[in-house]
């Protein structure tokens, strides 16, 4: 029986064309004889169109100008979402008339960034009684927000970096309390947004004269910012899998970055394939270190309530492992660590498109 699935991307986050190329690259390499996909793009306005089922439309070109990334344009369709739990179809208004798309058997929210990946569509579509890839409400939030994920990590007795956060009032009142958080916390530091994702707003501090301007940065894409202690170790990452009902969750092996030219593994390094930046995959790792980094990932899924996917960020120094981040809706382009990490593990690509739609219809067959 072939399955209605509809792939949402785009949005209105800063991350937008990278969710146009994640779904570039699920619509090459999903099933076609097990799936009827329907492309559904939300512009940066927030409106919900049609799309092209056109993988080449969304490529993520190596060396494109900001102005030439994929992105979804207003093409004057409107998808409308069932009115109630009562119905999964989907219709579109296209020049003034209504037509029905089908009855939809789950949504695969490949978004980034606020208002995709941080509970708000997810939200959405549990309202409406649509089975979705991916972590619920609660998980997306947690995951999103990088304050709550540490606070989280930390009372699960999770090992994470030291931090201090700073909202856009507290900055605009008293600097003196970020400067002093800085000087605790020692240099090199980070400076990140706390709901952003792929590095966008990222800056790593040297001095506390670069903190004024890191905070602008960071301000620009969020109104509370964090300013982590820069970690020295090795800069590692492993994917996550749940389990079906009764199944345990699975972690890939391990992949590496390896920063040799640029400050640290940037928006350009980690989509644009800018260098100075090395891909390793697998990660040369003992097996004891190995199985010690899968447990970690594994636990700090638990402690949000994950749910589908995740890929968790690590760093390796001499103390041991220390957990960056987590990330509920990674990347799924070429270059991206999420689906290579699965590939060394012995999955195709459209094997783990089949994988993570298997599970999250078993999931929601269990729930009701």
């Amino acid at each position: 029986m072939t399955l209605t699935v509809v792939l949402l991307f785009g949005g209105r986050s800063s991350e937008h064309s990278i969710s146009c190329a994640t779904a570039g690259g699920v619509l090459a390499a999903i099933d076609r004889e097990r799936y009827n996909v329907i492309p559904v793009g939300i512009t940066r306005d927030g409106a919900f169109i049609l799309e092209d089922d056109d993988p080449a439309k969304f490529v993520l070109h190596p060396d494109a100008p900001a102005d030439d990334l994929p992105v979804v344009v207003d093409n004057g369709t409107r998808v409308r979402w069932p009115e109630s739990t009562g119905s999964r179809e989907l219709t579109v208004v296209e020049n003034g008339v209504s037509r029905s798309l089908g009855s939809v058997d789950l949504v695969f929210p490949i978004l980034h960034g606020p208002f995709g990946e941080d509970g708000t569509i997810q939200g959405m579509l549990e309202l409406v009684g649509l089975p979705f890839v991916g972590s619920g409400v609660l998980a997306s939030a947690l995951g999103m927000d990088k304050h709550f994920t540490k606070t989280v990590f930390a009372q699960a007795g999770l090992p994470i970096a030291p931090w201090h956060t700073v909202t856009a009032e507290a900055w605009a009142t008293d600097t003196a309390p970020a400067y002093a958080a800085l000087d605790r916390l020692g240099l090199p530091a980070f400076v990140k947004p706390a709901r952003a994702g792929s590095s966008v707003g990222v800056s790593r501090v040297s001095s506390a004269e670069q903190l004024a301007d890191a905070m602008a940065v960071a301000l620009r894409e969020d109104s509370k910012v964090l300013i982590e202690s820069g970690l020295v170790g090795r800069e590692l990452e492993v994917a996550v899998l749940q389990g079906r009902p009764g199944e345990p969750s699975r972690a890939s092996v391990a992949g590496e970055v390896i920063v040799t030219g640029r400050d640290f593994y940037d928006f350009d390094a980690k989509y644009l394939g800018a260098g100075g930046v090395e891909l390793v995959c697998p990660a040369p790792l003992g097996a004891a270190e190995l199985a010690e980094m899968q447990r970690l990932a594994l636990a700090a899924f638990d402690a949000i309530a994950g749910a589908g996917l995740a890929r968790v960020d690590f760093f390796l120094t001499k103390e041991g492992w220390v957990i960056n981040e987590i990330n509920t809706m990674p990347g799924f382009t070429a270059i991206s660590m999420f689906p290579t990490c699965w590939l060394q593990s012995g999955y195709t690509y459209p094997e783990l498109i089949d994988e993570l739609i298997d599970v999250a219809l078993s999931r929601a067959e269990r729930r009701g």
